[in-house]
């Protein structure tokens, strides 16, 4: 019981979805089974229908009126008495099934004889869907059906079905969605064998209007006919149907492009889906591919993109980031920037600092002469101390991995401790040539010479032997020059003055 239940529930829901777009009612209509309401006697022999055929494989739902192989014939043309017909709907005692019959073909009575002369017989080589008429209390009474394959019809200029030949009942495209129907089989239509659901077709009227017909012989499959509009079968031509076609590439066209060169070579139009992809639509390939030989009226697969027609945005261009800014750069070797130029004394990597102006008094603020100062506060920039030089020139430091600006070049020389300072109001002395020790000047450009200096502009900071491990340049000075330096320094300091 709780099965039952949900898929009662189940149904309903299902139901509740379709009640948007229900389900299309289509009466079938079998071969040789009389209408029970026709315009014109079945027994008068106006129609033949062919008993034997069976209906055709279909890809696609929806077909033009020229497709070849569509429709079929035989070597009996009279499967249709078309001079009949216009004779009993042109008799005055038939004026009135006249009248409803012309109003459903949206022509006047008077225009009934040369409208029927544009008519051609076929027979269905598929289960076809049309909008079908009968006729009750004077009125042409229209109702969805599911004609099926072997009924003799007689077809317009575009191909499409407009009457059915043996009950002489007026047809008209049907309006329906042919993958939603609910097909009834009554009143002594029973199924038929062969019928399959989705192998019936709809047909939509050509381009334009045709001059002759490619038929399929129902009875001969390798026999085509070629009948020209507007005859019933005296004027055939043959030619041979199993001859090959050759697929051309339609890779890149429009379905509508697609389908005309199909058309022309002889080969069905096939595609996916429940509706015919838009005439705009871009066709991206075939099945079977281009090149492909196959007899007439065979199918060609069109796949096509998608409801962009343009095939897809592009996709943006990437380009590369801009390297970052604290990443190494390329240091200039001999221009130095301009004196004053921010930055010029804090150690750049790879920059040379100019000497500050030379009116700036000297800072009093340093320790005894003969002391060693202590690391100053504002600390050395860490990262990888830079190699030891081996030649005259400078060489520049490894590029710092950290955001603080690296120490600057040593030289060949003489070791130039250099640490950043607090920024101060007294401005560092005028530079020197002797071998006093200047106080705060930052190294020149040129090739250093015995006197140190400090690392930047502020307080001034005493030179101090090369002891610190983390100095980079103790590596490679001889005990015998520190001991001369240490004396120099505190020997030749005049008193009052910073070392």
């Amino acid at each position: 019981m709780h099965r039952i239940a949900v898929l009662a529930i189940f149904s309903l829901l299902l139901s509740g979805c379709d009640k948007g777009n229900p389900l299309t009612v289509v009466k079938a209509v079998a071969v040789g089974v009389p209408s029970l309401a026709p315009f014109f006697e079945e027994n008068s022999g106006l129609g033949q229908d062919a008993v034997t055929v069976r209906s055709q494989p279909v890809q696609g739902s929806l077909q033009q009126g020229d497709t070849p192989g569509l429709y079929g014939g035989s070597k009996q043309p009279t499967i249709c008495d078309v001079a009949r017909l216009e004779r009993f709907l042109t008799d005055p005692r038939n004026h009135k099934k006249a009248q409803a019959w012309a109003d459903v073909l949206h022509i006047g009575t008077a225009g009934i004889p040369e409208y029927l002369d544009r008519l051609t017989p076929v027979l269905l080589r598929h289960d076809t869907l049309v909008k079908n008429h009968d006729y009750k209390k004077e009125k042409a009474v229209p109702y969805n059906s599911l004609l099926q394959a072997g009924i003799a019809i007689l077809v317009d200029e575009q191909g499409l079905p407009a009457v059915k030949c043996s009950c002489g009942n007026p047809l008209r495209p049907f309006e329906g969605d042919t993958g939603r129907i609910s097909v009834q089989f009554e009143d002594g239509n029973k199924k038929w064998a062969g019928y399959e659901r989705d192998a019936v077709v709809a047909v939509k009227p050509a381009p334009r209007k045709l001059e002759r017909i490619a038929l399929v012989d129902v009875r001969e499959p390798a026999r085509g006919i070629s009948r020209p509009v507007g005859t019933t079968g005296e004027k055939d031509s043959t030619f041979n149907a199993k001859k090959r076609r050759t697929v051309p590439d339609l890779a890149g066209t429009t379905f509508a492009r697609a389908g005309r060169e199909l058309i022309a070579a002889g080969l069905a139009v096939g595609y996916a889906g429940p509706g015919v992809p838009p005439d705009g639509a871009k066709v991206t390939a075939t099945d079977p591919p281009a090149g492909t030989e196959l007899p007439f009226g065979q199918y060609v697969m069109l796949s096509v993109a998608g409801a962009n027609t343009s095939g897809g945005a592009a996709r943006p261009t990437t380009t590369p980031p801009p390297p970052s800014s604290s990443g190494a750069k390329t240091p200039p070797t001999s221009t130095p920037p301009s004196a004053g130029q921010p930055g010029s004394s804090g150690g750049r990597t790879g920059e040379s600092s100019a000497p500050p102006p030379s009116s700036v008094p000297p800072s009093s603020s340093a320790p005894p002469s003969s002391s060693v100062p202590p690391p100053s506060s504002s600390g050395r920039p860490k990262g990888p101390s830079s190699p030891p030089p081996t030649s005259t020139a400078p060489v520049p430091p490894s590029p710092d991995r950290s955001s603080s600006p690296p120490s600057p070049p040593p030289s060949t020389a003489s070791p130039q401790p250099s640490s950043r300072t607090a920024t101060s109001s007294a401005p560092p002395p005028p530079p020197t040539t002797t071998s006093v020790p200047a106080s705060s000047e930052p190294p020149s450009s040129g090739p250093a010479t015995t006197t140190p200096a400090t690392g930047g502009t502020g307080t001034t900071v005493a030179a101090q032997p090369p002891q610190s491990p983390r100095n980079p340049q103790n590596r490679g000075v001889t005990g015998c020059l520190q001991d001369h330096r240490r004396r120099e320094w505190a020997g030749s300091s005049p008193a009052g003055t910073c070392c």
